[in-house]
């Protein structure tokens, strides 16, 4: 045997030893994306039914044959709302060939933005903190959301707007808000500067994991003169704060920004919840929403009801249209990458969701894809429209 054949034998043997097998098929490999999701961790009460939306999206699109032809394998887990636990779901996925990662927490997205950017893997999350959509800090994140500290700038706007209408003093805002990175990141990321802007009194209560009663936090808040109080969390907590609140017999207005602005919460809370307002950033069903048609027909398909699953799965599913919408862009160019999703992302301008969100713009400079959201209140057990789409940076909102 000549040495050249010895080393193209030698070859074939390695290939085999590795596990190479015949050569992939790049025009019909799978599409890996990467999901962590909290199924039981404290952030679940909201995490379950989002997930639940990402992989029936997946697993439709498959049924339709995938993106250009290819199907999407989607590697998941539940993280439990664990930073630790997160990081490492997101090296084995990326090491797995995940080309695109969906987050959600806010404490592991911030902890994971600079592997990201390393790593070059476009990651869209769940969290909507504000520095996650600066290209600078985060350059390979996108948010598909209104960030939490527009929704808190467009949210005191209002309140001002409606105690200057009424002719009543200035709204005292007390801000109860998850004890983490996530319930923090509107106070920190400008809340308290905007607040004081206005000259909105506005304090932070943190509301400790695994509390069963939040009396003694809403009285205390109560003396101190507020007469709103703005939570920070999920659906899970902020129940059973109304609840607290209305059987103390508070004289307090409450409102949630958007992980609390929700059917969960309207179930939780029974009757406590009528008044409260509600941050939508995502149109809950039953609005005649035609970017919710597709799911609607897929849990009828399956027995199931858009209705019933509510306003958390329809923001899963739309999300995962815009992440599927990229990937899409990114095959048209004739390369499925990290660094061409993140310019076909770019591309998005004034891209529509059939009414789900305000339209999704980004740019090379700007990853803060959607600026506005619906107030909405809790009237009769139901969640009711009372304003327009408000825009932050427009007149009457945030600038």
């Amino acid at each position: 045997m000549t040495r050249l054949a010895f080393i193209a034998v030698l070859s074939l043997l390695l290939l085999a030893a590795c596990g190479g097998g015949d050569p992939v098929d790049e025009a019909t490999a799978p599409i890996t994306i990467g999901a962590i999701f909290d199924l039981t961790g404290p952030t679940s009460d909201v995490g379950t039914m989002y997930a639940e939306a990402i992989r029936d999206y997946y697993a439709r699109l498959n049924g339709l044959g995938g993106i250009a032809g290819r199907p999407v394998e989607l590697l998941w887990n539940d993280y439990g709302y664990d930073v630790a636990k997160a990081e490492q779901l997101y090296s084995e996925y990326v090491q797995a060939g995940s080309v695109m990662f969906m987050g959600w927490g806010t404490g592991d997205t911030e902890a994971l933005r600079g592997r990201i950017a390393a790593d070059r893997v476009p990651f869209v999350s769940a969290s909507f903190s504000h520095v996650l959509g600066d290209p600078e800090e985060a350059p390979f994140n996108f948010l598909v959301g209104t960030t939490y500290s527009d929704q808190l700038f467009i949210l005191l706007d209002y309140l001002m707007e409606q105690a200057e209408a009424a002719g009543d003093e200035k709204p005292n805002v007390a801000l109860m808000h998850h004890p983490s990175p996530f319930g923090l990141s509107p106070w920190r990321q400008g809340g308290e500067e905007y607040a004081k802007q206005l000259g909105i009194e506005m304090t932070p209560h943190e509301m400790a994991r695994g509390n069963t009663d939040f009396s003694a936090t809403l009285t205390r808040i109560a003396e101190s003169g507020a007469n709103w109080v703005v939570f920070q969390n999920t659906s899970g907590p902020a129940s059973l704060a109304l609840k607290n609140a209305g059987d103390l017999g508070l004289d307090l207005r409450f409102a949630c920004l958007n992980y609390c602005s929700n059917e969960v919460l309207v179930e939780l809370a029974g009757e406590a919840a009528d008044g409260v307002l509600g941050s939508i950033i995502y149109s809950p069903p039953g609005e005649g929403i035609d970017g919710l048609n597709d799911a609607a027909e897929y849990l009828a398909s399956k027995g199931g009801s858009i209705d019933e699953e509510g306003l958390l799965y329809g923001q899963g599913w739309t999300v995962a249209g815009f992440v599927t919408e990229a990937i899409k862009r990114a095959a048209a160019t004739g390369e499925i990458t990290g660094e061409a999703i993140r310019a076909a992302f770019e591309t998005f301008d004034g891209l529509e969701s059939g009414g789900v969100t305000a339209p999704v713009t980004f740019t090379a400079t700007d990853h803060r894809g959607v600026k506005g959201m619906r107030i909405f209140e809790v009237r009769d057990s139901k969640w009711q429209p009372v304003t327009e789409m408000r825009m932050a940076g427009s007149p009457g909102a945030a600038e």
